[in-house]
Order: C-alpha cells, then sequence, then structure tokens
C-alpha cells in the first residue's frame, strides 16, 4: 500500500483533476464545468465490474485508490425485485480482492468474504456471483478483503421493487457519504496500536477542569476524572479517526468539490443516504429544509418527518424532502466527533451554493452515557449487585478488556452522544418502524447474549473478550428463531452487521419495532433483536468499523440443519 497514491488525495484530486472524466467514468466537478457529477449507472442482469488501481489527488498530493471500473464511488448498480443477476469481477489488482453485497440476502458462496465465503478472487482472476434478487431497496457493496474498502472499493446499489413504493418523488439520488486519507490504512493502523488517542487533537485542557469545577463541585470532578484516569481513557474519543487525516466525501467529491443535485421548486427529492465509510459515523441534515425518512436498510418504514439523522457506519436510509423556497441548500453531513464534515448542495441549477453551517460543538462522552453514572463515588460494597449487568466470565481479569457497563439501557429514544438537546428534532431508533408485522411472527426459541468489548490503550476489539482468531463459531439450527442481545462494554459506538439474514429490532418489551441489517450500538447500550435462522451456510458477523473488525471484533456464524 505504501506505493499506492494516498486515499484523502484521491475525491480532491478527482474534483481538481477531472481525471476520471477523461476516462469516460467521471464528469468534472461543478466549479470546473457546467456538466453535473455523476458516477457510472449499470441497469440490467448481467454487470462486468473490474477492481484495480487508479492515480488520484484530492487533497493536493498524489495517491492511488483502489476503484470498481475506474471510479470512485464504484458504479450505481440498478436491480430489480425478482431477477436473477449476474455480476463477473475482475481482479486486476496485485492482490487478492472480493465483493460483498451488504445487505442483500442470497446463497453464502455468493456473499463475498473471504476464508468463509469463498476463497476471495486471486490477483489476475475472476469470480461470476450469481443469485435471485428477493429484496428491493438503498442498499451498497463493498470489499471485503484487507482494508481495500478504505482506498474506494465500494459502490451504490439499488434495487426496484415489483410492486409500487407507497411515496412518489420527482428526483432520486443517491448521496454516498464515506472517508478518505492520504496516509496507508496500515499505517494509520499502527499509529492506533501504538497511541489509540493519536488523531484525538481535542482532548480536555486545564480550562475544561475549571469549567468542571465551576459546573460540578470540586468532589464530582474529582472522582469523575479519577474513574477515566484507573479507565485509561478520554472522554474526548468519540472517533478512533478524525479530520486531522480524514476528508469526507459526498459521492467521491470532498467540501470543495461541492457534489450537486438538481431540483425544480416544489419537487419532491428522494435522497438515497449511504454511509460507506470505513470509521466515520455522520449526522446529516439540510437547513431548511424538513427529512421525511421512508426506508432505513433498505426496508419501508412508517415515514418520519426530522430535521436531521445520525447514519452510523453502513446503514442506509432513505428521506425524501421538497425544497421550495431557495434556489440552493447545503446538505452538511458533519463528523459524530465534530472534526470535519461532508457537505453537497441540492440547488435549481449547477455551480450554485448554500452557507454551510459551522460545525456543532465537539461533545464529550460521561459516565452516564458508558452505564456508569450510578458508580461514581458510590461505595460498591452497600450496592444491590442482582440489578447490575452479568458479564461472561472470558471477561474476567480479561488484559483485552478495560471496562464493563454496570447498568445499559435500550436508548432507543436517545438521539446520540452530540444530538441531544440541539434544538433540532433528531431521529432515534424509537421513531422507526417497519410498514409491517413482523415478518416471522415467532417467539424466540433462545436468547443468545453477546457484549462488545475492547481495550483502547490497546487499540484491541474482541466480543466478550475474545477476539476472532479465538473465538469459536456461533452455531445456529436452520430454521430457528433467536433472540440477539448486544451489551457495549466499551466506550466507542459500535456498527454491528450481521450477513445473510435480517435483524429484526425489539423495544425493551420484546415487540418488533423494525428490520435492519446493521443495528447501531452506541456505548453503554443493551439491545435486543430477532434473527431466522433461514440462510444455511457461514456468515460473517462483525463490526463495520473497519479497523475493530479486522482486530477482532467479529464472528463466524453457522446456520447448520
Amino acid at each position: 500500500m505504501q506505493s499506492r497514491t494516498s486515499r484523502r488525495t484521491f475525491v480532491k484530486g478527482l474534483a481538481a483533476t477531472g481525471l476520471l472524466g477523461g476516462l469516460g467514468l467521471w464528469r468534472a466537478p461543478v466549479w470546473a464545468s457546467n456538466a453535473p457529477m455523476q458516477t457510472a449507472v449499470l441497469s440490467g442482469t448481467e454487470f462486468d465490474l473490474f477492481i484495480g488501481e487508479t492515480p488520484v489527488n484530492l487533497t493536493g498530493a498524489k495517491r492511488t485508490a483502489l476503484t470498481i471500473n475506474g471510479s470512485l464511488p464504484g458504479p450505481t448498480l440498478h436491480w430489480r425485485e425478482g431477477d436473477t443477476v449476474t455480476i463477473r469481477v475482475r481482479n486486476r489488482l496485485a492482490e487478492e480482492t472480493s465483493i460483498h453485497w451488504h445487505g442483500i440476502l442470497l446463497p453464502t458462496n455468493m456473499d463475498g468474504v473471504p476464508g468463509l465465503s469463498f476463497d476471495g478472487i486471486a490477483p489476475g482472476g475472476a469470480y461470476e456471483y450469481q443469485f435471485k434478487v428477493r429484496q428491493h431497496g438503498t442498499y451498497w457493496y463493498h470489499s471485503h478483503s484487507g482494508t481495500q474498502e478504505q482506498v474506494g472499493v465500494y459502490g451504490p446499489l439499488i434495487i426496484q421493487p415489483k410492486e409500487p413504493e407507497p411515496f412518489t418523488c420527482d428526483r432520486d439520488y443517491v448521496v454516498m457519504l464515506s472517508d478518505w486519507s492520504d496516509e496507508d490504512p496500515a499505517r494509520v493502523l499502527a499509529k492506533l496500536k501504538k497511541d489509540s488517542g493519536y488523531y484525538n487533537f481535542h482532548k480536555r485542557t486545564v480550562g475544561d477542569f475549571i469549567d468542571d469545577v465551576s459546573d460540578k463541585g470540586w468532589a464530582a470532578t474529582l472522582t469523575e476524572r479519577k474513574m477515566w484516569a484507573e479507565m485509561k481513557m478520554s472522554p474526548t474519543d468519540l472517533a478512533d479517526v478524525s479530520g486531522y487525516t480524514y476528508t469526507y466525501l459526498v459521492n467521491g467529491h470532498a467540501p470543495d468539490g461541492n457534489w450537486t443535485g438538481l431540483f425544480r421548486p416544489g419537487e419532491k427529492v428522494r435522497l438515497r443516504l449511504i454511509n460507506a465509510s470505513a470509521m466515520t459515523y455522520f449526522d446529516v441534515r439540510i437547513p431548511g429544509l424538513k427529512l421525511t425518512v421512508v426506508a432505513a436498510d433498505g426496508q419501508p418504514v412508517q415515514p418520519v418527518s426530522v430535521d436531521e439523522l445520525r447514519i452510523a457506519v453502513a446503514e442506509t436510509y432513505d428521506v425524501i424532502v421538497e425544497p421550495a423556497a431557495q434556489p440552493a441548500y447545503t446538505l452538511f453531513a458533519q463528523s459524530m466527533d465534530r472534526s470535519g464534515y461532508a457537505r453537497g448542495t441540492l440547488a435549481v441549477q449547477q455551480g450554485l451554493a448554500a452557507p454551510v453551517p459551522p460545525l456543532d460543538p465537539r461533545p464529550r462522552i460521561s459516565m452516564d452515557d458508558l452505564g456508569m453514572g450510578d458508580m461514581a463515588g458510590m461505595d460498591m460494597s452497600a450496592m444491590d449487585h442482582g440489578s447490575m449487568q452479568a458479564h461472561p466470565a472470558s471477561e474476567t481479569g480479561n488484559p483485552l478488556v478495560d471496562m464493563q457497563t454496570m447498568s445499559p439501557t435500550a436508548k432507543l429514544n436517545d438521539p446520540g452522544i452530540g444530538l441531544r438537546n440541539n434544538g433540532r428534532r433528531v431521529l432515534t431508533y424509537a421513531d422507526l418502524r417497519s410498514t409491517f408485522e413482523d415478518p416471522d411472527g415467532r417467539d424466540p426459541s433462545r436468547n443468545i447474549e453477546l457484549h462488545l468489548t475492547g481495550h483502547m490503550e490497546k487499540f484491541s476489539w474482541s466480543i466478550d473478550g475474545i477476539e476472532f482468531a479465538d473465538a469459536k463459531p456461533l452455531l445456529l439450527k436452520y430454521g430457528e428463531r433467536v433472540r440477539i442481545t448486544l451489551v457495549n462494554d466499551t466506550m466507542m459506538t459500535h456498527p454491528i452487521h450481521l450477513h445473510g439474514m435480517w435483524s429484526d429490532l425489539e423495544d425493551e418489551n420484546g415487540n418488533f419495532m423494525v428490520r435492519k441489517h446493521t443495528i447501531d450500538m452506541p456505548p453503554g447500550s443493551r439491545r435486543s433483536y430477532r434473527v431466522t435462522a433461514d440462510a444455511l451456510g457461514r456468515w460473517a458477523y462483525h463490526c463495520h468499523l473497519m479497523y475493530h473488525m479486522d482486530l477482532g471484533m467479529f464472528r463466524e456464524v453457522r446456520v447448520q440443519e
């Protein structure tokens, strides 16, 4: 990877040089010409994709991206529900590659996970994916090999439904968010292993201490500082990798590239939001417009109107907006740690822009966020330990586990750290209701509880304190309905993705809420969802933060007769 051109340069470089436009695969940015900025759109039932290297310049430095058909993102693929699709993927790299169809129901040998689903695609080789499309909605696809997803191997996937949708729109745009660094991913990881806070440039100062004393008093401030020190953590560590190295992109364009979607006043515009980042959560809003959420992770939901939403890594949301009063609106997607933003524009013509709002104040994680608020200064011997969260024995005395949440909650009504009481109506998981009843309907026959674990200082990530290399597969019987309960024993937020099967999120009373393929797990949370084991084979189950997955927050799920 060191010989490749770096990634952060890539999108700005595309915008600056129009390189892919010269290949006929990418149009120049609006500030360079009047042509709209689009990647290729491929439709039908047969597709030919190739993965190779493309020189780019996104930040002023020449780098090399890994691309699909020469563009970043890769082509937007349009399928139709009920069709059988054939996708031939050729590898032009000097290393193994793969494509995983994120959230798509298919046979295990079509899922694209080297070592589980298939052997991977060797250098110079090819693989033919073929399966029947059994769903509709907004999805995406990406490499599941090493860190290739970080350097450009991803693209949008749109599946047209058999039946008309319960809403209409006049325009339809993909808004694919991602993060790009000029640094090689291996170098980023090496820095994090040496110092997990390397990219955190917003650590607390003496001034913060004085402010806390003024607000909370000496005793509470000292107690809280002592707890953070004992855990060897920082309350400002919201993201492992920040805008210090990342440039945040909309459809492959850096903020100064100003991706633009056109509208006529009074039209309804559908935006298909896809978070294709390696490590970044985004808080998305369009000042002056309401977002009507109509689908989550490709599945239709009862419409809900909000001002803002947080989109976890790997999630998708479909929203409808109705621009009217202004000639231009800013699509603003700030990173959760407030270290940067992606930005685009909805406008009546190319070349227009609206004001870009300032970043919100950088939030801090509290002991309450970690499910530890009641523990501060408390006499542990006097507590009712029966009311506390139990933890697996594998966490006890484990050098890879630096904290355990004591009183986790579902937090379904919580908009999230940094979004509370901000004066805007923010989407929560409690707002999401599928337009259909529980498709299975059976009560789960058993409960599987898993704890998301890690050690910030060592930058180690695991499940139940056990990294993937040392973990046994999670065994499911074909056809059974199980409840998976996740408990987040870390201070980080984790997007958890189960391949091959749906995850049916429940409320605290076990009632079906919404069907998803990726479940967001904030710090100090305990959330449950049902899974029907209706897909035989070996499936990946992991945190979708790339470095967390690579370092061990990963399991094999094996569905067998």
